[in-house]
């Protein structure tokens, strides 16, 4: 999407036709709506990123919690854990370059919302403590670290939206995802440092992008999964929440309340990541009436 996305976008913006898109990347969505959200509004047409995996099950899923707890919600961390079959699992090779371009460019990242200008969202309740990049999960046994895909960013934004459009309590968030036992995370520690370094450099990049394979351990591949890796692959978001109880202000004390939900789903990428598209457009045709003028 960073380098193909944006004439689809104007093209249907400039023609009066909504667009819906499946990117998971921040820097694409976020510089799409300091762009285009003023002419979309003009032509009354909507721009809707991320409605794929990232970053429906996440986005959903708060709302869905924020629903279920009997009170008001101020903080929810969901955790991703991805099983597959006998056959294994892998992720075609777009994904992987676009964390390679991305990262690669996270200062223009940071100037693009410098640029937006994002008003800030009050923090209600208690402080929601941001984890480590590696840290041991006591409720699944395992280690987790940060999710690096939109889920945050996607969230962040809808939450500023309900605050700022509906006043609403803004709910704070953390998005991770489940990697195994210490031997994951020393394989993971290696695997991020080489990474990290190559990323810097364009020759590096370059070796990233013409190895995927290699230097992915095989989890993203320039074929895809097969068909019989994606029938045996699932995916499970489990949601955290925390908050306050029916007349309990969040503005007093820890909170008192807590709550657990899930999303499951089937394999993500390829299975779940179109089912989520073509009911987004079906949401879009059909429940016009309830979406933002």
């Amino acid at each position: 999407y960073r380098y193909f996305g944006e004439p689809v976008v104007e093209a249907c913006v400039e023609n009066g036709a909504s667009c819906i898109d499946i990117s998971g990347e921040p820097q694409f969505l976020e510089g799409m709506y300091l762009k285009y959200n003023e002419k979309a509004a003009e032509k009354g047409v909507y721009v809707i990123g991320s409605c794929g995996f990232d970053s429906i099950p996440a986005d959903m899923g708060v709302l869905y919690t924020r629903d279920k707890l009997k009170g008001t919600l101020t903080g929810v961390e969901s955790f991703l854990m991805v099983k597959s079959g006998p056959e294994g699992a892998c992720i075609h090779d777009g994904t992987w370059k676009s964390a390679v371009y991305g990262l690669a460019d996270q200062d223009n990242l940071r100037k693009l919302r410098k640029k937006i200008g994002y008003a800030p969202v009050p923090v209600v309740g208690a402080k929601l403590k941001r984890r480590g990049l590696v840290f041991y999960n006591q409720e699944f046994k395992q280690y987790s670290i940060p999710f690096m895909g939109s889920d945050v960013s996607v969230v962040k934004r809808s939450q500023r939206y309900l605050h700022r459009e509906l006043q609403e309590t803004p709910v704070q968030y953390g998005a991770y995802v489940n990697i195994g036992g210490l031997g994951s995370v020393i394989k993971l520690m290696f695997a991020g440092i080489l990474f990290l370094l190559l990323v810097k450099f364009s020759f590096g990049r370059k070796l990233l992008i013409k190895y995927p394979e290699f230097f992915s351990a095989g989890r993203f591949t320039k074929k895809g999964p097969t068909q019989k890796q994606m029938d045996g692959t699932s995916f499970t978001m489990t949601f955290f929440g925390e908050g306050y109880s029916e007349g309990q202000d969040p503005q007093n004390g820890k909170p008192n309340v807590k709550i657990c939900t899930e999303v499951k789903g089937p394999e993500p990428g390829y299975v779940a990541t179109p089912i989520a598209m073509v009911q987004a457009a079906v949401s879009l045709l059909e429940d016009a009436a309830c979406l933002p003028k």
